[in-house]
């Protein structure tokens, strides 16, 4: 797995590139505002050995699934595994295991191929290389985080991200169910010693605990906001959204919406 190695976190631009002994990350030509510099696909495999995992393959881009292969150095994929089926993450999975010849392991039925999924509690294995799945519901409710045990890494799909925020995409995704993920995280980190955060969407974070903490801090600081927003008389989601996000930028309006639906259901409200 050659290529860069990269620094971690930080507000510059993201390339990817090799972030840990096991993970590189081939960063997928789709930027976005809500794909922040595009998707981050992970290659995993341990230095010198003939089997990889690939983690979301990302969107159905020959040049993306091109340059996966090429991470991979001509290492043999024993499975495809996905954090959720969103279509920037989960998109290209079919073409790129045609091209490996692997199957495509997934918490829903849906996005899988093959017999096997992957669900909460089972640990991937690819030669030395052991992979942990973490059931992380929320973002979407077929969410997982892989613990990458050989480097001390947690891959978060769209439940972490390398800056900014996530949506808690209502009503698949809710609210209490992704309070219950990032608190499983943060504890697991603090277990394991798991020191870095591989996520979905923009550059990885060297500090797991406190990725994980600030992002708990905050939902419960947006969920103060809108209980004032209510208070002050708003009475729709788009009510909300005006009140609360106010300075985001209106083209991700839409997913603020959606976390504000999912807000307002965990303050039970309509």
């Amino acid at each position: 797995m050659s290529g860069l190695v990269v620094p971690l976190g930080g507000d510059g631009p993201w390339a990817g590139g090799v972030v840990t002994p096991s993970a590189v990350c081939v960063l997928a030509g789709n930027p976005g505002p809500m794909t922040l510099d595009g998707t981050n696909t992970w290659v995993l495999r341990v230095p010198g050995e003939a089997l990889a995992l690939v983690v979301d393959p990302g969107p159905a881009l020959p040049a993306h699934l091109d340059a996966i292969e090429a991470a991979l150095d001509g290492a043999r994929v024993l499975r495809v595994l996905l954090t959720h089926g969103h279509p920037d993450h989960a998109e290209g999975a079919a073409d790129f295991a045609a091209r490996v010849h692997a199957p495509v392991a997934a918490l829903d039925p849906a996005h899988r191929l093959g017999d096997e999924g992957v669900v909460d509690g089972d640990v991937v294995v690819a030669g030395s290389l052991e992979v942990a799945v973490v059931g992380t519901p929320g973002h979407t409710a077929d969410s997982l985080s892989f613990h990458l045990r050989n480097d001390a890494a947690l891959i978060t799909g769209d439940t972490v991200l390398g800056r900014g925020t996530t949506v808690v995409a209502h009503p698949d995704g809710r609210l209490a169910d992704y309070f219950h993920s990032l608190h499983r995280l943060r504890a697991l980190a603090e277990e394991t010693a798991a020191s870095h955060v591989l996520p979905g969407h923009g550059p990885a974070l060297a500090d797991t605990v406190a990725a994980v903490t600030a992002y708990e801090q905050h939902r419960h600081a947006r969920l103060d906001q809108v209980r004032a927003a209510l208070a002050a008389g708003a009475v729709t989601a788009d009510d909300v959204v005006e009140a609360v996000y106010a300075d985001v930028p209106r083209e991700v309006w839409p997913a603020a919406r959606l976390s504000v639906q999912a807000q307002l259901a965990y303050l039970d409200r309509d």
